[in-house]
């Protein structure tokens, strides 16, 4: 058996789209449940607004797995931690198929966005294999994976729960799971760890970095408030598109979902350009492109047209930014890259969880035009914390 391939075999081109996949299935899981809530109210004879417990403890489970998983790729043998993690997953998407009370469903939806964070395990070791002339490249490809994945579960599980129920969402994604999982296994070279340190000194390095890397800081501050913007926009659309002159359902939302696609399939040419300009560069100009799309939804509010090309302009903007942003955060320390990406990843998904909490806030007080000002200003912001150097 070859022990130390070259980094062409490791990281073939297949391999690459194979691993974007991956990410993509894993991280779709964290939002399947977020289509068919209606379903659960009905089926399990809910007070309104119970079944949102569900997707809140998924992604209780996500931020959990982001914290004290994710930080295994440098302390494990990578290939072996992240089959183990989707074997986990499998059996936690199983455990929700066969479900016969709520309660059971919430406690094991907990277990599913912990074991989905599979995909932050999947993004470091992407970064790790490829050459340094593509490393920009590879994060784009898997990231524009890991976008799709999240865009195309709530459409794809609205669809099947509506035409076969709930379960098969889950039957149907432990199936993908298990495919996938396969495929990694014949595919995936193994990888040493990077550290011999202890469990809890691996977690307590985080703050390490943390306090030792400014670039770190700068980086994760400036796709928190990205993150914000981004999520604030998609928490206050379905609100937006019940109102006139739209008066909308949740399709439209599903729908418009589907034209971020395009804007993701963007992130591998935004990786490139990282690699050939800098990921500086790159991270101001989405940063730039936030705002602009902020404003195209404020000044073509009534516009469907509007909303599309902003979605188009936005989701570019943020992935773009994303990969630029990582791209600098993976370059500051070669050993401890799945903590890197623990305290970016964190430190972007709890912008998520502001955005939503203000630009909810935003919207109830002043209406769409809140949103956007919200938007506008948190993507400002990070667009001149981004422009220091």
């Amino acid at each position: 058996m070859q022990t130390n391939p070259s980094v062409s075999e490791r990281l073939s081109p297949a391999l690459v789209r194979l691993l974007a996949i991956g990410a993509g299935a894993a991280v779709a899981n964290s939002y399947y449940n977020q289509a068919f809530l209606g379903h659960l109210t009905i089926d399990f004879d809910l007070a309104a607004g119970t079944a949102v417990i569900v997707p809140v403890l998924t992604q209780a489970g996500n931020a959990l797995g982001v914290l004290f998983l994710a930080p295994l790729g440098d302390r494990l043998e990578r290939k072996s931690l992240i089959l183990a993690t989707t074997a986990f997953l499998v059996a936690a998407l199983i455990g929700a198929a066969v479900s016969t009370s709520f309660v059971w469903l919430a406690t094991v939806s907990l277990a599913v966005g912990l074991f989905a964070t599979v995909a932050q395990q999947i993004v470091p070791l992407a970064v790790h294999l490829a050459p340094a002339a593509q490393k920009g490249r590879t994060l784009g490809m898997v990231t524009a994976g890991i976008l799709i994945g999240i865009l195309l579960a709530r459409t794809l599980s609205g669809i099947v729960s509506d035409l076969w129920g709930w379960a098969f969402v889950f039957w149907l994604a432990a199936a993908l799971m298990v495919m996938i999982g396969i495929a990694l296994a014949i595919r995936l070279p193994r990888v040493p760890p990077t550290t011999d340190m202890s469990y809890p000194r691996l977690i307590g390095s985080l703050w390490t970095l943390a306090r030792t890397h400014a670039v770190l800081r700068r980086v994760a501050a400036v796709q928190f408030l990205i993150f914000a913007a981004f999520i604030g926009f998609w928490s206050n659309l379905a609100l937006l598109l019940a109102e006139p002159p739209f008066q909308l359902g949740g399709t439209a939302v599903g729908l418009l979902a589907l034209v971020g696609v395009a804007g993701a399939l963007a992130a591998p040419v935004a990786g490139a350009l990282a690699d050939k300009r800098g990921p500086a560069l790159v991270a101001s100009l989405g940063a730039g492109l936030v705002v602009l799309a902020f404003v195209i939804f404020g000044f073509w509010r009534g516009s469907l047209a509007g909303l599309v090309v902003g979605i188009l302009v936005m989701d570019l903007a943020v992935q773009s930014s994303q990969v630029a942003n990582q791209t600098l955060a993976y370059s500051l320390d070669p050993e401890a890259r799945s903590r890197l990406n623990t305290v970016f990843m964190a430190t972007m998904l709890a912008g998520g969880a502001v955005g939503a909490g203000i630009g909810g806030s935003a919207y109830a007080a002043w209406g769409w035009t809140g949103t956007c000002v919200f938007g506008a200003v948190a993507a400002g912001l990070a667009l001149l914390l981004s422009l220091r150097r």
